[in-house]
């Protein structure tokens, strides 16, 4: 990404990062890495299998509709995130969700992921679309805690797809804060990226299509305060993942340090740091910001 540069020569800040290419194959190597030697093996690897066939299916997924330029700039003028999770039910996720079940090696799948999968392949679009409904909703309570992941990654698939068409056009500015500028969903992490115009610079990690948008650092991502905010991390470990936990809203989110380990990737180092969630629960901190690969329950 190109740096752009203000007068007098001072670069301005890189605002938004859209979503790669390769941000399935990216997350299941990462989580195949995490997986040796740890507690949460066969999940990890599950996962990992999970992501290989969303990069799969991300190569075969049809080109699903975007906004036109004039939507697209009603959107800029109105703030309003361009591919809304507010907006009419999404067609054909449904369609790629059996495409994706059909590209994963239900070798690597533990056999109760086997037979969830299998079980969505009868399924039928109404029960489907009622779990995208909570899902968007933030009601993770109200879905299945086995097929929450399946229905996660077909979601991200689409929404993914059509990120990635949109490119650097999908950003609106004046969305409401902590909120997905493409696409209106809240974020999983923050990553404090390092290198070139990012350095040091902290961005929200969109749940749903992976874009990510800069917000300043010691700044609740939940409530916006810049009071009382405080960090805790797993004593022994090299603190890349910690929490940043607000006193004003009661509220947490993990916060990733790229430049402790560049190989981080939001969604496979949040799932593989749940022991830290564990610690921060205990604290009285409510966790903000949906993994759309764990299962809820």
């Amino acid at each position: 990404m190109p740096d752009s540069v203000l007068a007098g020569g001072v670069p301005s800040i890189p605002e938004f990062r859209p979503t790669r290419k390769s941000v399935f194959t990216d997350r299941a190597q990462r989580l195949r890495d995490l997986a040796d030697g740890h507690a949460m093996q066969e999940y990890l690897l599950f996962a990992s299998a999970l992501a290989r066939a969303q990069a799969a299916e991300l190569e075969v997924y049809p080109d699903t509709p975007v906004p036109d330029p004039a939507q697209l700039e009603h959107c800029q003028q109105h703030g309003l995130p361009p591919l809304s999770i507010d907006s009419a039910q999404p067609a054909g996720w449904q369609q790629g969700l059996l495409r994706l079940l059909d590209a994963l090696n239900q070798d690597a799948l533990p056999p109760e992921a086997v037979r969830i999968a299998n079980e969505l392949r009868d399924e039928d679009n109404t029960a489907l679309e009622r779990d995208q409904e909570h899902m968007f909703a933030g009601a993770y309570a109200e879905i299945d805690s086995g097929r929450a992941p399946f229905i996660g990654a077909a979601l991200q698939v689409h929404w993914v797809k059509m990120a990635l068409r949109l490119g650097e056009r999908g950003r609106s500015a004046g969305v409401d804060f902590g909120l997905c500028p493409v696409c209106g969903s809240p974020p999983v992490v923050s990553v404090v990226r390092s290198g070139g115009a990012e350095q040091g610079l902290r961005y929200l990690v969109c749940s749903l299509c992976a874009s990510e948008w800069h917000v300043v650092r010691v700044k609740c991502t939940s409530c916006a305060s810049t009071k009382n905010i405080s960090y805790l991390f797993i004593e022994g470990s090299n603190d890349a993942v910690k929490a940043e936990c607000c006193d004003e809203c009661k509220t947490y989110r993990k916060i990733l340090y790229l430049d402790k380990d560049n190989h981080m990737e939001s969604i496979a180092d949040d799932l593989a740091t749940l022991a830290l969630d564990m610690l921060v629960d205990q604290k009285g901190f409510r966790r903000v910001g949906p993994n759309l690969l764990l299962s809820p329950g």
